[in-house]
């Protein structure tokens, strides 16, 4: 029988085609048809993957976090899955675990999440649920200071075969993402601003804003980026859809991936690599081990080094075309159908591993 299996979302992401930040995305590509994702709030056009369920915080004088406890409850009650699934909230993942089988996913770094900041918490939380995450980062991370503990590795992806045709490639350099200091983007400014005269049939361009969705707001940071991004000849488009900007990235020669923060896998180097452009990317968090040998590696803020990089790659024809076809046959290790059966080896495991333990 085929497991009935209910995702919950984090509050902030919206299942809504043109609206989805990447977990939703990625729930979506992985999804089968019957699977049940609940998400925060009534959507417009929901993503394809699954069928979208708004819960319902009941009108009681609790915070919010209980509230979303309570409809999160009545969620897995009403449809009565076999596992249920938590994105990037471990506080929410180990309550549930009193209600049926959990399986807790992790894409951002875990230690600064409510549920997982102390080694205790996690310590306890990994005995009542499968902590899986989408790198080996993520996971080492989780396990720091703690004892023996299971947690499992259920890596990003991408489904190559709806991926844009290569075409022509433009001299393009593109960032693509959200605009805030900790992905690099004043940097990836900075650094054009330095080349841009040795490189005049070249262009840059920013793709995104600061959040996912047409109605972002103007952040202080924007506000201060745009004069310095005009000076230096960066092209801002603001926030573009998913597909307009995977098709962004078949064209362009190369996307730069400058991030500051310690990536927790880097899905945007991985759908760059897998649309065939040639990536600059940061030596930090998870991007090393994710690009391997089919990128260019420069610290964002290490003088000289993104600006040699990027450089380097509009010089060289030969090597823009080398790393593309080395980023595009490593992308192929994260194809959607590899993914699909990881997950499904996970749940079963999860399933299994919530029947052993006891709840309290």
């Amino acid at each position: 029988m085929h497991a009935r299996i209910l995702t919950i979302l984090p509050p902030r992401e919206r299942y809504e085609a043109g609206h989805a930040g990447a977990i939703s995305l990625l729930v979506s590509r992985l999804a089968s048809a019957g699977d049940h994702v609940a998400g925060n709030g009534a959507v417009g056009v929901p993503l394809s993957g699954g069928q979208y369920r708004p819960l319902v915080l009941p009108r009681v004088p609790l915070p919010h976090a209980w509230r979303l406890r309570l409809a999160c409850v009545a969620m897995m009650r009403s449809y009565q899955p076999t596992l249920t699934e938590i994105h990037n909230r471990p506080d929410l993942a180990r309550f549930l675990a009193r209600f049926g089988p959990v399986r807790l996913v992790l894409h951002n770094d875990p230690c600064g999440m409510r549920g997982a900041r102390s080694v205790r918490q996690r310590e306890a939380l990994a005995r009542h649920v499968l902590v899986c995450g989408v790198s080996a980062w993520v996971i080492q991370r989780f396990r720091e200071g703690c004892g023996p503990i299971r947690t499992e590795v259920q890596p990003n992806c991408l489904d190559l075969s709806v991926l844009p045709v290569s075409r022509d490639r433009e001299k393009t350099v593109l960032f693509a993402g959200r605009v805030v200091a900790d992905k690099g983007v004043d940097a990836f400014v900075r650094a054009w601003g330095h080349i841009r005269a040795s490189h005049p049939e070249w262009r840059a361009v920013i793709m995104g804003a600061d959040r996912f969705g047409p109605d972002s707001p103007e952040t202080p940071y924007l506000k201060q980026l745009r004069p310095l991004a005009a000076a230096a000849g960066v092209m801002m488009t603001g926030y573009r859809p998913h597909d307009a900007v995977l098709d962004a990235m078949a064209e362009a020669a190369i996307v730069v991936v400058p991030s500051r923060w310690q990536e927790p896998f880097g899905m945007t180097a991985l759908e760059a690599m897998g649309c065939g452009a040639a990536v600059v990317a940061s030596p930090v968090g998870a991007l090393s081990d994710l690009v391997g040998d089919a990128a260019l590696l420069a610290a964002p803020d290490d003088p000289g080094a993104l600006e040699q990089a990027l450089s380097r790659l509009m010089d060289d024809d030969g090597l823009r075309v080398r790393l593309g076809a080395k980023g595009r046959e490593r992308a192929t290790l994260f194809d959607v159908g590899a993914a699909r059966f990881r997950v499904e080896e996970l749940r079963q495991a999860a399933i299994v591993f919530a029947g052993r333990l006891p709840r309290s």
